[in-house]
């Protein structure tokens, strides 16, 4: 002003806030505008959020009005504002004025950072060379075509070069599987606008949704390669890791391209050959990564591409002998029919979730919302981790405006085609099945529509996105999964009656929770039955390293670990000891573990050591300062133990010892006899009569641990009781024996207020 810029200044500040500064201001300036939300009645919460907001900005530590009221010439606060009034003056001749957001994706991309991962960035769609670029990809689409498989016997030649390409992988260094996975992902991401056309036109994924599908497929090629270093550095005189064989990956439509290439980098970079079947929906999408890694160096008798009928042809690849692991993303049903074919298959399953996120009084309401929204639509509802149910806590529920504010929001997402930019909630990849539709047109007793759904296209593929009232715990909607943009919304008492209804379904895969108050994060943290834990941020979009993926209960089948963490690579593979060669006259090998070298004194102190040092931290890799990321693990309840044939009594002895140290109560199942009459004619889905002597031996058990041989007709009895098999052998060491009782869990728990850290 002293400069006599005065008529070119505007000074503006917030009503109330700082009542004696502004008339000191408006003395000098001549000139004032004070401002403040002006708000009906009705819409009196968000002037109060947005008010609270202010205040957390104003009393930040880095805010003047902070010191304010303290400030006195040679106080501290004095000396702080004053440097950093210092600091700016000197600082200004400096300032960068131009905007940082410099990506363009027709230039290319920055090279990751060596030595270490970093995950890709996601496009920026507000820089206009990226608008441009994606425009172009669009416009430059053309439907690909891919090879058929259509018989029994050309499975079984494909699997032959599988099984001796294999072989020769196998025997390949680490550093040149991974020299080979880096280049992939170099190979993805200039491919990533080709990869984006494809997804929209052939499986209906909105650029907004498959922009960040690829960059995780990218991701998993960096992470896996990594993970294979780490490998490399575990392996000593001592121990060997093993390649399985020949692994099969069976992906799914909804990620048609971040979950295959999940599966085939993890087992590539363990040594394995890959077969890919893609769901029929998918299998350009497919296609077009297989080339992809073919470019980048794999080779095309490591890596082969199945397109087949669901058919004789599918169920000969997936039960085939020379296959040694089947990785699926699907239903759970699919998994158990997998299971029923071929019950001693090595299976890494991620199947269904019916995913809840709990809301409470003590939560930003705003927020919230936004973040429901996105769980529950994003995609179309067609996630396995999206939010299908939203648990109010009393308060939140039977406030009339917060339900207004939350129709509002869902009405005015945007729904049209997959390639259009200004769509928000795209098609469903297929006009509604039996469960969707129920889900889409009909309620049930003491529900009603919020927001009732609309079909918008004459082939049913476009629908508006739904909200349902007054969902009860153990109705329909509550437990069924139905993949589409419908949402439920019911009613708890409290935080721990939400709990309750969160964790009363058969699946257990995501669930978030909103509150503001962190002693109710901490009580739903130690009781949510979920793999993925989401706290006031949105619950779908795991991003690899920050937040492994995969669940609990029957949304994981196989008890392996998640996907995008650090011990997945090693899922395709077993570590051994390595023994010397038995003397010519001995009898037989040495075995793993003899009585001889075993001492439960000394072996207790490894696995507690193990435990120690292992289990009881919380992994932060990424470290993020406004997110925490943490990867724990949760012990296991109640673990069936089943002793087959050919057991050496240590093995047993060293489960017994894991599952003591990490506080496992073991039952022996051994003694249950299980006879089961077939239904004639039935399948897979038709539940066979059981006649069960000690069935309450086997209620309420987590999984059943399987050691030594045991014939397929029991391992079928127990997979349709429900019950999850782990069949690996005893482990050569305490680490690796206490993963087989602990379960991961990640947990993803928003640290800033609207870009203030909470905890800077």
């Amino acid at each position: 002003l002293s400069l006599g810029a005065g008529d070119r200044i505007d000074l503006e500040m917030l009503e109330g806030m700082a009542p004696a500064q502004s008339r000191a201001v408006l003395d000098v300036a001549g000139d004032l505008l004070l401002y403040a939300p002006v708000v009906r009645s009705d819409d009196l919460p968000a002037s109060i959020a947005y008010l609270t907001r202010r205040l957390d900005e104003n009393t930040s530590p880095d805010n003047f009005l902070r010191a304010l009221f303290t400030l006195t010439p040679g106080s501290p606060e004095w000396d702080d504002q004053r440097r950093r009034f210092e600091r700016a003056v000197a600082d200004q001749p400096t300032i960068e004025t131009s905007s940082r957001r410099q990506q363009n994706r027709a230039a290319g991309t920055d090279a990751p950072p060596a030595g270490r991962f970093s995950n890709a960035g996601d496009t920026d769609f507000t820089q206009s060379p990226n608008r441009d670029w994606i425009r172009q990809a669009l416009d430059a689409f053309q439907p690909g075509e891919f090879p058929s498989i259509p018989t029994v016997e050309e499975i079984d030649r494909l699997l032959a070069v599988s099984v001796a390409g294999g072989r020769r992988w196998a025997s390949t260094t680490i550093a040149e599987r991974n020299a080979i996975l880096m280049k992939a992902a170099d190979e993805m991401e200039s491919a990533r606008g080709e990869t984006l056309a494809r997804m929209a036109f052939e499986t209906a994924k909105t650029i907004p949704e498959g922009d960040p599908e690829v960059s995780e497929g990218i991701d998993f090629a960096r992470y896996y390669a990594h993970c294979g270093s780490t490998i490399a550095e575990r392996s000593h005189d001592a121990m060997t890791f093993t390649p399985f064989g020949v692994v099969v990956v069976a992906s799914p439509w909804n990620f048609p391209y971040a979950i295959p290439a999940g599966g085939v980098c993890a087992a590539l970079a363990a040594g394995n050959a890959v077969v890919l079947k893609p769901a029929p929906e998918a299998r350009g999408v497919a296609w077009l990564l297989v080339n992809q890694l073919w470019a980048a160096g794999v080779p095309a008798d490591v890596l082969q591409f199945v397109s087949c009928p669901d058919n004789e042809v599918g169920q000969r690849l997936i039960t085939h002998e020379d296959v040694a692991t089947v990785v699926l993303t699907g239903a759970f049903d699919t998994a158990a029919r997998f299971l029923e074919w071929k019950p001693s298959m090595r299976l890494l399953a991620e199947t269904s979730g019916k995913n809840a996120m709990v809301i409470t009084a003590a939560a930003d309401e705003d927020a919230a919302i936004r973040d429901l929204v996105r769980s529950a639509f994003g995609h179309a509802g067609q996630k396995c981790s999206a939010a299908s149910l939203a648990i109010l806590e009393a308060p939140v529920y039977d406030d009339q405006r917060f339900l207004q504010r939350l129709a509002e929001a869902v009405t005015s997402l945007r729904v049209g085609g997959a390639a259009a930019p200004e769509t928000m909630v795209g098609p469903l990849i297929a006009a509604p099945g039996d469960k969707l539709l129920r889900a889409l047109t009909t309620l049930d007793d003491g529900e009603q529509w919020l927001v009732e759904p609309r079909c918008l296209d004459a082939g049913q593929a476009i629908w508006s996105p739904g909200v349902r009232l007054g969902v009860q715990p153990g109705s329909w909607f509550h437990r069924n999964e139905c993949f589409g943009p419908v949402l439920g919304v019911m009613r708890a008492l409290d935080l721990d009656d939400a709990i309750a209804i969160q964790n009363g379904g058969d699946y257990g895969l995501t669930g978030g929770l909103q509150s503001l108050d962190e002693r109710e994060a901490e009580r739903w943290l130690a009781a949510v039955d979920v793999g993925n834990a989401y706290i006031n941020r949105h619950m779908t979009g795991a991003i690899v390293q920050r937040q492994p993926f995969g669940g609990w209960k029957r949304s994981s089948v196989g008890c392996g670990p998640k996907a995008g963490g650090p011990f997945y690579v090693e899922a395709f593979g077993s570590w051994s000891k390595t023994r010397p060669e038995p003397a010519a006259s001995a009898a037989r090998p040495v075995p793993e573990f003899s009585a001889a070298d075993f001492s439960l004194t000394a072996t207790t102190a490894e696995f507690t050591a193990a435990w120690n040092a292992y289990f009881t931290a919380e992994l932060d890799p990424s470290a993020l300062a406004c997110e925490r990321n943490v990867l724990r693990y949760r012990s296991l309840r109640r673990v069936g133990l089943l002793i087959g044939a050919g057991v050496d009594p240590v093995d047993v002895q060293r489960l017994q010892c894991g599952a003591r140290t990490a506080g496992v109560e073991v039952i022996d199942v051994s003694a249950v006899e299980i006879i089961v009459a077939p239904v004639v004619g039935a399948n897979v889905a038709t539940p066979a009569r059981f006649e069960i002597d000690g069935v309450a031996d086997l209620i309420g058990l987590d999984r059943v641990r399987v050691l030594g041989r045991i014939d397929d007709d029991l391992r079928r009895s127990l997979r349709r009781l429900g019950l999850d098999l782990d069949q690996s052998p005893a482990q050569p060491t305490a680490e690796l024996e206490l993963r087989h009782w602990v379960r991961e869990q990640s947990i993803s728990w928003t640290q800033h207020r609207h870009g203030r850290l909470l905890h800077p």
